[in-house]
């Protein structure tokens, strides 16, 4: 996704892989419109100066909210105590504009949280300008099994934000909406 107004990607595989879906992609004729073509290569030109952004912003976020009340611990590999941290260092110029973090409490209290916020968008998408969070418990991984969800580390108290290229203040005012929530 890019700019949050297409969806697309790509596949990449050895050979044998790609020919297993090479039947269906010809077939199929999944590839997308000129239009939204047009859109992808409108976005990739500020692709670098956006994923900077979101990283910055998000890096911010993921500090701020590991120093609140109310928040029992932060996912993102920004952070010196994740666990893939020093993978993170040596492959990515970046930390991504993707973060989850615990609320104290059980799903009703991450969706206080969430339906007490004002300026994120409440959505499963990724990518975006705009700042999304999502409960993934109940959306992107609700199909999930209880024991699937467990060993992914998908617990209902878990919400998941993409950060977007709003001011960090506002994010941070409005995230503070959802801790006051809880």
């Amino acid at each position: 996704m890019v700019q949050g107004r297409c969806v697309g990607g790509v596949l990449v595989g050895r050979d044998k892989e790609m020919e297993e879906v090479f039947g269906f992609i010809r077939t199929g004729g999944s590839c997308m419109s000129p239009f939204n073509a047009w859109v992808f290569m409108k976005g990739l030109e500020t692709l670098p100066l956006r994923m900077r952004a979101h990283s910055e912003s998000a890096l911010i976020l993921a500090q701020w909210l590991q120093q609140q009340p109310g928040i029992r611990k932060v996912y993102y590999s920004g952070l010196p105590d994740h666990p893939q941290h020093a993978l993170a260092c040596r492959q990515q110029q970046g930390f991504g504009g993707v973060l989850a973090f615990e609320v104290d409490g059980d799903r009703d209290a991450a969706w206080r949280f969430i339906d007490a916020t004002e300026v994120v968008s409440i959505t499963g998408n990724l990518g975006d300008v705009k700042t999304t969070i999502t409960h993934p418990d109940t959306t992107t991984h609700g199909r999930m099994s209880a024991d699937e969800k467990a060993q992914a580390g998908i617990r209902d108290n878990l919400i998941r934000l993409s950060v977007g290229l709003e001011s960090v203040k506002d994010l941070q005012d409005d995230l503070r909406r959802g801790l006051a929530a809880l």
